[in-house]
């Protein structure tokens, strides 16, 4: 079974419902590696410095912003973290929209978010109110370090989760030259419209999923198996992973938090007062300067590093 990509709630006003985010794709690619055409070995990937040509162990690569050509800003460990967000467990839904509002660029990736132990009612509440009021919820979500804007809709028996493109990540249509005419301006005649029409009714069908797969990719495999079976290898299958441990949750009054969501129109507070309290005391709360540097800058942290070692060696 698929692990999860994390557990926390989905919250909606006042209501918190524990879940599972699991994957809601499953990548179908055929890796390659690159191999030495002289004696098959494989090739491997280096990082060289691209002024010594020296390999560059992980322990001295720093991360850096290119904001000139040939200048560099280099970004400490806790600089990208105190820009990273604070909530990496939960869904926070901040507005309900109509389903038909979002066009298909907008959606990026699927997961399926699957309910914690006890957390049926909650689950159930919000895919049923979704579906009968045609909306979708909007919110964010944080996947590793980065926030996603984010969509929750129901599917089946399902809430699913799609993360969504922000509107600087799509292409204006606008921004490509596009006919504006008319049929008539073309000369389009009714003929060919009718045509046309009775084209596109002749080739109508339901949209059923599976009758559509990846042909070119079912060839390969035969032709990789093929291969593999000339040369008299067995291949390993992997062990499945682990399942997931499940969410737990406390039995909640859900007329209760739905009145005070409408009442207040807040939604459940991520932290308490005193964990709150905790965090504005915490080292991290506290500003650090950020360091800029030249493109010389990690061969000067290099050095200094070296002649460290140096003096503890003697």
């Amino acid at each position: 079974m698929a692990r999860p990509i994390w557990n926390g709630v989905l919250s909606f006003g006042l209501l918190n419902v524990p879940i599972s985010v699991m994957s809601g794709e499953r990548k179908m690619d055929l890796h390659f590696r690159m191999l030495d055409g002289r004696d098959k070995n494989p090739v491997r990937y280096e990082r060289v410095n691209s002024e010594t040509g020296e390999e560059v162990p992980w322990k001295s690569i720093v991360k850096a912003f290119e904001y000139a050509k040939g200048n560099y800003v280099v970004l400490e460990p806790e600089d990208i973290e105190s820009a990273a967000p604070e909530s990496h467990e939960s869904i926070d839904i901040e507005a309900f929209v109509d389903a038909t509002e979002i066009t298909p660029a907008y959606y990026e990736k699927p997961y399926v978010l699957v309910p914690g132990k006890k957390a049926d009612k909650g689950y159930v509440l919000l895919r049923e109110t979704l579906r009968k009021t045609g909306r979708i919820g909007i919110g964010r979500v944080v996947i590793r370090t980065r926030e996603y804007l984010c969509a929750v809709f129901p599917q089946g028996d399902a809430l699913v989760m799609n993360l969504l493109r922000y509107p600087q990540e799509i292409v204006d249509v606008d921004d490509y030259k596009l006919p504006a005419a008319k049929a008539g301006d073309v000369r389009i005649s009714k003929a060919e419209l009718d045509m046309a029409e009775k084209l596109i009714e002749s080739m109508a069908s339901a949209w059923k999923p599976e009758d559509y797969k990846d042909e070119f990719r079912d060839r390969l495999r035969k032709v990789i198996e093929q291969r593999v079976k000339s040369a008299g290898v067995t291949r390993r299958v992997d062990d499945e992973p682990e399942p997931p441990a499940d969410a737990t949750t406390n039995v909640v009054d859900f007329m209760s938090l739905l009145r005070k969501s409408l009442a207040t129109h807040k939604r459940t507070p991520a932290k308490s007062e005193s964990s709150a309290k905790a965090k504005t005391q915490s080292p991290r709360s506290k500003a650090k300067p950020r360091k800029a540097a030249s493109k010389a800058a990690p061969a000067k942290k290099s050095a200094k590093r070296r002649s460290t070692s140096a003096r503890k060696s003697a």
